[in-house]
């Protein structure tokens, strides 16, 4: 077949870790760039891509391609990636996938294709996964780093340096974890030690393997032309412009899911391009369950507390009883995505008559539901949510306030965020004792509706705005 592609044509090649917050994302900024022409290339592992094609029927199109990647934790007879016991099999995953994942990655990237499509003429990678970037810049290739998380999660990764200095991590045996902690330039009187990212407490000294990963990612971050953040300006006004004067130019493009679905495109475009099950915002390693539908119709405007812990977090059958009984207790109505590995050691769990009633009575138990259309629904009032970033984004997008309950990583951050900068939920971390989530629920559903509900709404009319404006942060 005759080569019909130009020289001077684009060719991008995204490459995620191989989690659902990391891939949904990525995905969607592979649409984005395809719908406007670009090629593109977007590589999993080859776990994720058999789930998703099961799932969601992904095949290649005139400008989008789906390749997979091995490794040795996701591949045939391995685990799977959202039930891993961070952090040890995150590591454990990063190093399987630099040494199963290396070759053929870089054949990916050196092949000359034949057809219209060309080279690949730049790498946009995930900010975690550093062979992908050392990998790039190996053969030649510019690399964008792509961050999945939040800024302000991103620049307490990169001030670990700073927070040695302070003397803040290690963590000493004894220590106020609410203090309030020096060495993150701009969230001065912000953090507390409970805040900072989860690996930070198990950190016992400056030569700790997480210390070591950590300050990786962060000079990762500046070797690349430019960072990539699924977020919008008028989030961080502060901490952005900080971190552009240490990093390459940076770029916020979000919310993602909600610009995707903001793209002008005609039908005839959208037949072309675009096959049945492969918007990003239903991409899912998980199997959703529509039998909540018609209880949720059924429900009262803004009278449910949804509730959901992503894909990875677990829960101590202690904690999920705690959970459930402070849900009953607040009489709310409440619907609760409960994954079939959520709870560890859940045969340990003794239902009781209360909670078979109450949930019979006010409750919705489901495996898992398409989120953002839940969050969007008129009958929701509160997100019981881990502070997932994806998560948060689609909360404040939906105008819906949250109780987080973080479970790791950068949930911690954004939890905080939520609650104390964006004044738009509560910060329900480190404690899970049904008064707690009684009170808490009360709180954000009763006592305090009025003023969270006009912070969220001011937050999602900036969300929307920033999509409207195609406002983009670079420095």
């Amino acid at each position: 077949m005759e080569n019909t592609s130009s020289s001077s044509d684009a060719h991008v090649l995204i490459i995620p870790f191989p989690a659902q917050g990391h891939v949904t994302p990525m995905l969607s900024l592979a649409k984005l760039l395809s719908f406007s022409g670009v090629f593109t290339t977007f590589v999993n592992t080859e776990s994720i891509h058999r789930r998703l094609s099961g799932s969601s029927g992904l095949t290649d199109r005139r400008r989008l391609r789906f390749r997979a990647v091995p490794d040795a934790l996701t591949g045939d007879g391995g685990g799977n990636t959202r039930d891993f016991d961070f952090p040890s099999r995150f590591f454990n995953l990063q190093e399987s996938m630099r040494s199963g994942s290396t070759e053929a990655y870089k054949k990916l990237l050196t092949e000359e294709l034949i057809g219209e499509w060309p080279p690949v003429t730049c790498v946009i990678a995930d900010g975690i996964l550093d062979y992908a970037i050392e990998v790039a810049g190996e053969v030649g290739i510019p690399t964008l780093v792509f961050r999945t998380s939040s800024p302000c999660c991103a620049w307490a990764f990169a001030s670990v340096p700073s927070l040695i200095h302070h003397g803040i991590i290690p963590f000493p045996e004894e220590c106020d974890m609410d203090e309030i902690v020096k060495g993150v330039e701009g969230m001065e009187g912000i953090l507390r030690r409970r805040d900072l990212p989860s690996f930070m407490r198990m950190v016992k000294s400056t030569e700790d393997k997480h210390i070591k990963l950590m300050n990786g990612f962060n000079s990762k971050l500046i070797i690349g032309k430019a960072i990539i953040f699924n977020s919008f300006d008028a989030l961080d006004p502060t901490l952005l412009p900080i971190m552009s004067s240490y990093y390459p130019p940076i770029f916020t493009i979000g919310p993602l899911h909600i610009l995707t679905k903001s793209l002008n495109i005609s039908n005839e475009e959208e037949e072309e391009q675009q096959e049945p099950g492969i918007n990003p915002s239903l991409i899912s390693l998980l199997q959703e369950d529509r039998t909540y539908m018609t209880w949720l119709d059924n429900q009262p405007d803004q009278s449910v507390i949804y509730i959901s812990f992503g894909t990875v977090a677990v829960l101590s059958p202690e904690q999920f009883i705690e959970l459930w009984h402070g849900l009953i207790n607040s009489g709310h109505r409440f619907l609760w995505a409960v994954r079939e590995d959520l709870v560890k050691g859940k045969e340990e769990i003794e239902i009781t008559k209360e909670m078979e009633e109450g949930t019979k009575e006010r409750g919705c138990m489901v495996e898992w539901v398409p989120q953002e259309e839940v969050l969007a629904h008129r009958a929701v009032g509160c997100f019981l949510t881990h502070s997932g970033w994806n998560s948060t984004l689609e909360g404040m997008v939906a105008g819906v306030p949250m109780i987080c309950f973080p479970y790791f990583s950068d949930q911690m951050i954004n939890s905080r965020f939520v609650s104390e900068v964006w004044r738009i939920g509560l910060d329900m971390k480190d404690v899970c004792d049904r008064n707690i989530v009684e009170r808490m629920v009360r709180k954000v559903m009763e006592e305090s509706a009025l003023e969270l509900r006009s912070s969220t709404a001011r937050m999602a009319d900036l969300a929307r705005k920033s999509v409207e404006e195609n406002g983009t942060f670079s420095c």
